[in-house]
């Protein structure tokens, strides 16, 4: 759970100029110079080997301009079908990218610039998500045939336009139909009243929303009595927020973008920054510039992270830049015995801070105890390294002076993958990297809502941020002065819980604010038919998704809602390195009767309790909400004085955790962690779920132009295809007991034995019940492959999956 790192209670800690609203930006050219590596004024590298000059060369990828003998994005060709596809709104979508706050990933902008980088901050899937920001309302008449719609695609109905009004649809009728908001506010406020709240469920997408919604949101549900309240960000990085919660105390970044640049050594684990936040392959490009070495771990060896032409500075795009100085290909689970050797590494070979074990941490006996008790045999054999690969890294790693870790969803989708987490803050409190300069623990953030909808108190274990559930807490927010009204202090359950209970018709209604169930969560028709037992479903979201089209089992409403551009007094977003950013308010074209995502809750409790929700909710636009989460909320303390574009601070400063842990104890926590003893039967593959050229389960292309792949491609090792007599291209059928998925063979350069194909696709293999203890899915199964154009009988596939299952 979070905590305010000690030291840290907000806004009071920054350096603010004199108009009291601006940090003061550190220019990339200053970052450089303090390192003696500015590239665009040739200062030298200090204490590096190689001069800027062969450093440019050296990390070219090739001497043909912008890579046309390669495989690669075509950033301006992004821009051209950007213009086109909103060339009816081209005014709109430039004041979006000009003023507000990017609704993509988490790393943060001001507008069109951020507070790392000199130049434009602008990536493909920023434009990517524009179009849904832009886009007309849809006749809302086309939801008068919900059968009719189940035959498109999401894809195709997003295509459709935004959300106009508010619409209903009761059990045995073809569709929905159009009421008031007056009408859609009774039918929400006396469903929800009627529910016991311990059969109630709230979940908060990540799609776009402000810290200002999550917060509106998380209340409601907590004014009608349920704790079962959630957001995806625990679908992404519940791993991270329980694991650093335990072992450091806090779980945000440790450190800034701007400690990447002059850092020794930056490791990424299971994290593709290139298809995912594609704009730090920028800070990337001037990390290397600056001499830092890059190391990946994972099963695949990710193109991007290999090479990469940076669309905006003219070396990269012109030349390209190879990222990466080693990968270290281990089995897909195998992070945690790889990570056990190169400790082991560490220990025999004395590359340890000791000094900082014995004066900072606690735990280290009995790692260090564990860690000599494995064989090299078993940690070879689990890793999928040799011991000599992880004296490789190890050796590195231990002579740094400085390094950085990076993760995202590799390492936290998997059953133990707070476990996962936990080895790797081993490795950084080993060596002394949390608290001083370009050192640290980086969640890297997929969303931009991620960050902010946790600490929010968009999760079923906190009010706010540093508020756990307790009965302490709930009497504390009880005051007049925090809530007025006692929340429950019962533990909630989080999102897989709340649909597996849904299939156990535990759960009589849900309130979905974006989010796609059926395309995010495994085993999709399971997932359907825990749906289908909801009685009360309410949908606010800015689109048409499937899940709005499943049967219902007594009602369901769909409320259309704003866009953070069109939200009354603008909102706020926190960043991937803990930075809490204004966006304004955008003038455009606002479309139908849609409502800010804040405010339609609100209404609901107003309507359901008038007099006692005036008192708790006497909120007018998104200034008062910030005025009360700057009150609640002492890390976020200065969230208030947030006015225009570009407003922002950072909370706990550049670097958490500088001079003691956030833990009760004041220490860094070392945890002893088993190996995940994965069995993978003979003749089976382990297959994981990536991401191609997509942002969440909305926006995705059919190609992958960084690795070549197209969604219904999965990858194959070259040794497993021989052995199976399979070639390139080749039609397979991947299945298990769960289910199955027809695909292509795709050879590429991963680790014989795994697999990996596009998510959500391959939801259907993946088993719904297997989750890491902090809630988050396993998107990761046991399957087998059959090829399909060889003319294996149906009936024999029968037969074969009768015996499984």
């Amino acid at each position: 759970m979070w905590k305010t790192p000690p030291g840290y209670a907000g806004a009071e800690n920054l350096s603010w100029d004199s108009r009291l609203r601006l940090p003061r930006a550190v220019g990339l050219d200053t970052v450089l110079e303090r390192f003696g590596a500015n590239p665009r004024r040739g200062g030298a590298l200090s204490d590096r080997e190689d001069s800027n000059q062969k450093t440019d060369r050296a990390h070219w990828v090739s001497l043909v301009p912008y890579g046309l003998n390669q495989q690669h994005p075509n950033a301006y060709r992004d821009i051209v079908e950007t213009i086109w596809e909103n060339r009816n709104n081209l005014g709109y979508a430039y004041r979006i990218l000009r003023d507000g706050c990017c609704d993509g990933c988490a790393l943060g902008t001001n507008g069109l610039h951020d507070w790392t980088m000199d130049g434009i901050h602008l990536c493909n899937v920023r434009l990517a998500l524009l179009r849904l920001n832009t886009m007309p309302a849809m006749d809302w008449r086309r939801l008068e045939d919900a059968a009719a719609l189940g035959e498109l695609s999401g894809k195709e109905l997003r295509a459709l336009g935004r959300l106009a009004v508010p619409m209903v649809r009761r059990r045995g009728e073809k569709g929905f139909q159009r009421i008031s908001w007056d009408e859609a506010i009774r039918l929400a406020a006396e469903g929800l009243k009627a529910v016991d709240p311990r059969r109630l469920g709230w979940f908060v997408t990540s799609r776009g929303l402000t810290n200002e919604a999550y917060y509106a949101h998380q209340k409601v549900a907590r004014f009608f009595g349920t704790n079962h309240v959630d957001t995806s960000a625990r679908i992404c990085h519940a791993p991270s927020t329980a694991a650093l919660s335990a072992t450091v105390g806090c779980a945000a970044t440790t450190c800034s973008y701007s400690d990447w640049i002059g850092a020794d050594l930056i490791v990424f684990v299971g994290s593709n920054i290139a298809n995912n936040q594609p704009v730090a392959t920028k800070y990337l490009y001037y990390a290397r510039k600056a001499g830092t070495k890059v190391f990946v771990v994972n099963p695949y060896i990710e193109p991007g992270l290999e090479r990469y032409w940076v669309p905006s500075i003219t070396e990269s795009a012109l030349f390209g830049t190879q990222f990466t100085d080693e990968f270290f290909q281990i089995h897909a689970g195998g992070d945690i015995p790889f990570f056990y050797g190169v400790l082991k590494h560490l220990i025999e070979n004395d590359w340890l801070d000791r000094g900082f074990i014995a004066a900072r941490t606690s735990g280290w006996n009995e790692v260090e105890s564990r860690t000599r008790e494995f064989s090299w045999q078993e940690l070879e054999r689990a890793a999928g390294q040799t011991r000599a690969d992880m004296l490789r890294f190890a050796e590195t790693f231990g002579r740094a002076r400085h390094a950085i870790i990076v993760w995202s969803m590799g390492i936290t989708q998997h059953r133990y993958g707070s476990d996962n987490v936990r080895a790797i803050v081993n490795l950084q409190l080993a060596r002394g990297n949390v608290g001083r300069e370009h050192t640290g623990l980086m969640p890297v953030r997929g969303h931009s809502g991620v960050q902010g909808g946790a600490e929010m108190g968009a999760m079923p274990g906190a009010y706010v941020m540093g508020a756990t559930v307790s009965e302490e807490n709930a009497r504390k927010f009880a005051a007049p002065e925090y809530w007025g009204f006692e929340p429950p202090s019962w533990k909630g359950l989080n999102t897989t819980q709340m649909i597996l209970a849904a299939e156990q018709s535990e759960i009589d209604a849900l309130w979905q604010t974006g989010g796609n169930f059926l395309e995010t969560l495994p085993e999709p028709g399971r997932v359907r038919r825990a749906i289908e037992n909801i009685r009360l479903r309410i949908h606010q979201d800015i689109v048409v998704s499937t899940n709005m089209l499943v049967e219902p089992a007594d009602t369901v409403l769909l409320l259309p809602s704003r866009t953070r551009y069109e939200q009354r007094g603008g909102g706020t977003e926190t960043s991937t390195e803990r930075r809490i950013i204004y966006s304004p308010e955008i003038p455009g074209p606002r479309p139908g009767e849609a409502r800010d995502e804040w405010e339609t809750p609100v209404l609901v409790a107003r309507h359901a309790e008038p007099e006692r929700a005036a008192k708790i909710f006497p909120w007018r636009d998104t200034q008062d909400i910030r005025d009360e989460i700057d009150r609640v909320c002492p890390t976020y303390r200065g969230i208030a004085a947030l006015r225009q574009k570009g407003d922002n601070f950072q909370y706990g400063g550049p670097r958490l955790l500088a001079d003691r842990f956030a833990t009760p104890d004041g220490k860094g926590h070392f945890s002893v962690v088993e190996l995940p003893g994965d069995e993978i039967p003979e003749g089976r593959f382990m297959i994981s779920t990536r991401r191609g050229k997509q942002f969440n389960a909305m926006v995705h292309s059919e190609f992958d132009a960084i690795t070549g792949l197209h969604r219904d491609d999965i990858l194959m090792a070259r040794e497993d295809a021989e052995r199976l007599d399979l070639d390139d291209g080749e039609a397979i059928l991947v299945r298990n007991s769960h289910g199955e998925y027809r695909g292509r063979v795709k050879i590429g350069r991963i680790k014989p034995g795994c697999l990996q194909g596009h998510w959500p696709e391959l939801n259907v293999v993946v088993p719904a019940g297997c989750l890491d203890p902090s809630g988050v899915p396993d998107y990761n199964a046991i399957v087998e492959v059959v090829p399909l154009d060889r003319g294996v009988p149906a009936v024999q596939l029968a037969i074969v999956a009768a015996e499984e299952g």
